[in-house]
């Protein structure tokens, strides 16, 4: 929406800039190579472990990841799409609240007021907004999806992934936050690592930055707006290119610390894991009465109704994504008895492998994540939770992450037990059989995945309020006790971490004892040592730093071939 021919910034704003991003990373960098340490010793720990959960039984699918080289991309994360003219230019009204609603000294803006059949706007709090036109409301449609699963996929990339450095990152985010004052869980996480800094420092100058420019922004309404979002962008990207800079030139001693990490914490385990439980038992002791006594005041209440309308939210969308699964197999078993070898048969095949990456086709599995949004708002702000469009992306993530792997299941089933030496009614009583076998499997691990969800989006939504409740009375109890751990002198231990983890495993016997009520069965497998904490607990995507591409979705019909399925069956082409 126009050209940039200068940035609205001058020499002293974009040095002034630079300083703030240089001290955001001399605060954060030593927290961050605390949590390297920390989540290091998490995972070597989890290592020598049993689990008592059951493995997945489905494979696990990564395709949906692949894909060519774009011709141009855009970083997603954060923008929200709007297919409203009306809509959009309304919440340019509301960006300048002082000038909002006065259009009548303007000149009119003839790129904003000429309407448009089927627009697209792309609109983002701290960057510059983008629109679109599309030829047809079904291209409208299909571009609004695309673009909602780019947005979500970029948005996620951090969280999906199982790498100690991606879970480090996120944590020292989290306790950066927490010792400024701000406790509650929110969507700032979203995106990139840099991304995420960025948004953490421009939220931060957001309040001075508004009381010293918008008061001198020319021109009025709409243009005033305008201007207000052309210096947020400007700021935006000086931001960004700064902290992707930094974290850029921390690559190096990052790549060394991990290494020297598990060279020096690995045959220590034992000994630390001793001391860390001798501590927690210690703090425990300490900080029971006034936990217990905040859970039954302030958490225990709610706790039962967050739970339903979790439960709620993710049995629908997985609940939808059986339904398109069984009907996937079904149609496949129907032209496999029909036509074995034809067009329609190859058709058919190739639509179901594609299911996972269709946003038309899993747009309903993704509605169902929506619907309860607004009721769980409603329940979790008191707590200061603000990160609804963090928890509603993980249902969707989780939905397209089950199908893919069930499609892939299915796939790999039916090469293994369809051969040439098979007539038609064989080949489909094969099928048959592994239609059932899928379907036991998407049960047993859309089961566990629906308390892995459950119980990481309770400790994201309490454990933050309640450490924010306890933090004035715990601070003495701490103290007492930082010379044990700080005498061992190991970076994998800190008396923070140890009393966040009593917290949490107070709090998960709570959220499991909760859920046990809820699915209405005592076996219930998520105990304190097999339900992750972690909302996104699959291993959905590899941790990605600024420095690596952007996401942004191809056009809608592009595609990348993979290998055939079986003799039987044509090869298929999935959506990249």
């Amino acid at each position: 929406m126009g050209g940039r021919p200068s940035s609205p910034l001058d020499k002293r704003q974009q040095q002034h800039l630079r300083d703030q991003v240089e001290a955001l990373l001399r605060n954060f960098l030593p927290q961050y190579r605390v949590q390297l340490a920390a989540s290091v010793l998490q995972q070597i720990s989890r290592e020598l472990v049993p689990q008592e959960l059951a493995g997945c039984q489905l494979l696990h699918s990564k395709e949906y990841e692949n894909g060519g080289r774009p011709l141009g991309s855009a970083a997603l994360t954060g923008y929200t799409v709007l297919t409203s003219q009306r809509e959009y230019l309304h919440l340019l009204d509301t960006l300048c609240p002082d000038s909002a609603g006065d259009h009548t000294q303007e000149e009119p803006d003839p790129l904003l007021e000429t309407p448009v059949s089927f627009p697209l706007f792309l609109q983002h709090p701290f960057r510059r907004h983008l629109c679109f036109s599309a030829a047809t409301a079904e291209a409208q449609r299909a571009w609004r999806l695309a673009l909602q699963g780019g947005i979500r996929l970029r948005g996620t990339v951090l969280q999906r992934s199982q790498a100690p450095a991606a879970r480090a990152f996120l944590e020292a985010v989290r306790l950066y936050r927490q010792h400024r004052g701000h406790f509650g869980h929110d969507d700032m996480t979203l995106g990139s690592d840099a991304e995420v800094l960025t948004a953490v420092l421009v939220r931060e100058l957001l309040p001075a930055l508004r009381a010293q420019t918008q008061p001198g922004l020319r021109g009025a309404g709409r243009a005033r707006a305008w201007a207000w979002t052309e210096l947020l962008d400007a700021v935006h990207a000086a931001v960004l290119a700064g902290a992707a800079a930094g974290l850029r030139a921390f690559q190096p001693e990052k790549d060394e610390l991990l290494a020297a990490l598990e060279r020096t914490i690995r045959p220590d385990v034992d000994q630390l894991m001793g001391l860390r439980g001798r501590v927690a038992g210690r703090l425990r002791t300490e900080v029971q009465g006034a936990l217990e006594c905040c859970l039954r005041r302030r958490v225990d209440a709610q706790l039962p109704r967050v739970t339903q309308t979790l439960l709620d939210m993710v049995e629908a969308a997985l609940a939808a994504v059986q339904t398109l699964l069984a009907q996937g197999m079904d149609r496949l078993d129907r032209h496999l008895r029909g036509n074995p070898s034809g067009a329609r048969l190859r058709k058919e095949v190739y639509s179901f492998g594609e299911m996972p990456w269709d946003p038309e086709l899993m747009q309903a599995c993704y509605r169902e994540a929506e619907r309860s949004r607004g009721r769980l708002e409603q329940l979790v702000v008191p707590f200061g939770f603000l990160g609804a469009q963090s928890l509603v992306f993980g249902a969707q993530d989780l939905a397209q992450q089950l199908m893919a792997d069930a499609v892939a299941t299915f796939l790999q089933l039916a090469d293994q037990c369809l051969t040439r030496a098979l007539d038609c009614n064989q080949a489909a009583q094969q099928l048959e059989k592994v239609r059932g076998r899928v379907l036991k499997k998407f049960q047993s691990d859309s089961g566990s995945a629906r308390r892995r969800f459950v119980c990481g989006w309770q400790l994201c939504i309490f454990l933050p309020f309640v450490l924010s409740q306890l933090e004035p009375r715990c601070k003495a109890e701490l103290l007492e006790l930082e010379g044990d751990v700080l005498a061992v002198g190991s970076p994998a231990l800190t008396i923070e971490g140890i009393y966040e983890d009593v917290i949490r495993g107070v709090l998960r016997q709570r959220i499991d004892g909760e859920l046990k009520k809820a699915l209405g069965a005592s076996d219930i497998s998520c105990a304190l040592d097999s339900c992750s904490e972690d909302p996104w607990d699959q291993a959905g995507a590899d941790e990605e730093t600024e420095a690596q591409r952007g996401i942004c979705p191809k056009q809608p019909g592009s595609r990348t071939e993979v290998q055939p399925l079986c003799p039987l069956l044509p090869p298929r082409t999935f959506r990249s």
